[in-house]
């Protein structure tokens, strides 16, 4: 297995586990939660926002579930998963955070507390590639790109919270 300059050891290994590899490009299915975002309303009126950041992310890193391994810099690594239809229900809440950050987001994955239990927190991706995680304790950054908060991710490096 050749390595990248992309990513720190652990983090490639995470994520070839999972799936990846350099290169690895599914604009199709990217394509395909596109349309579904778009195409969906909420019962309050919201829809989802969908740019080139959000699908390109999916059409890298989409449908992986990635684990760390060990206890984690900071916190212990959760597990996740690159999935935008579990941010499908929460248009408002993203278009809420999104104002209050003055940017634009959309869903991108959502972290697991346990890998057999409901997801925990959301994952976002704003239009400029920032990373955030929404769950019932706060809003938090993951990262100013999505290598980045893949790294904080994996690695279990402590987020910073959003303020209010």
């Amino acid at each position: 297995m050749h390595k990248t300059a992309r990513f720190t050891p652990a983090t490639e290994t995470a994520l070839r586990t999972a799936g990846w590899q350099p290169g690895r490009r599914d604009m199709a299915r990217a394509e395909t939660w596109a349309d579904a975002l778009r195409a969906h309303l909420s019962t309050g009126g919201h829809v989802h926002l969908v740019f080139p950041a959000a699908i390109e992310a999916w059409a890298e890193f989409g449908g992986l579930h990635i684990t760390g391994e060990g206890p984690g810099r900071h916190i212990a690594p959760t597990p996740f998963t690159v999935d935008p239809v579990h941010g499908l229900h929460l248009a408002r809440t993203l278009g809420d955070l999104g104002q209050a950050l003055d940017t634009e987001l959309c869903p991108l994955g959502a972290e697991q507390a346990h890998p057999a239990g409901p997801a925990g927190a959301l994952l976002a991706i704003d239009r400029e590639g920032r990373v955030y995680s929404l769950d019932p304790t706060g809003d938090w950054f993951l990262g100013a790109d999505l290598d980045q908060a893949l790294e904080t991710l994996v690695n279990g490096t402590l987020p910073g919270r959003l303020s209010s």
